[in-house]
């Protein structure tokens, strides 16, 4: 998913998304280790997706800690 794609989404949203992402990259690891996995470059996929969810809700912890002080 782009940032832009995350960014119009709402906590919850985002959040349902990580789990969802989560999921899906513990199902690729596991075909990746039964050798089954035809595409590999779906777990770096999958990886950059968590971090980028991670860093976006990073980002608005920061915001809202800034504007409650």
């Amino acid at each position: 998913m782009k940032v832009s794609a995350l960014r119009d989404l709402d906590d919850s949203q985002l959040e349902l998304t990580l789990e969802e992402t989560k999921r899906q990259l513990f199902r690729l690891r596991l075909q990746s280790e039964t050798e089954r996995l035809e595409a590999p470059s779906e777990i770096i996929k999958a990886k950059r997706t968590v971090a980028r969810i991670l860093t976006l809700q990073r980002e608005r912890q920061i915001t809202r800690q800034q504007t409650v002080s």
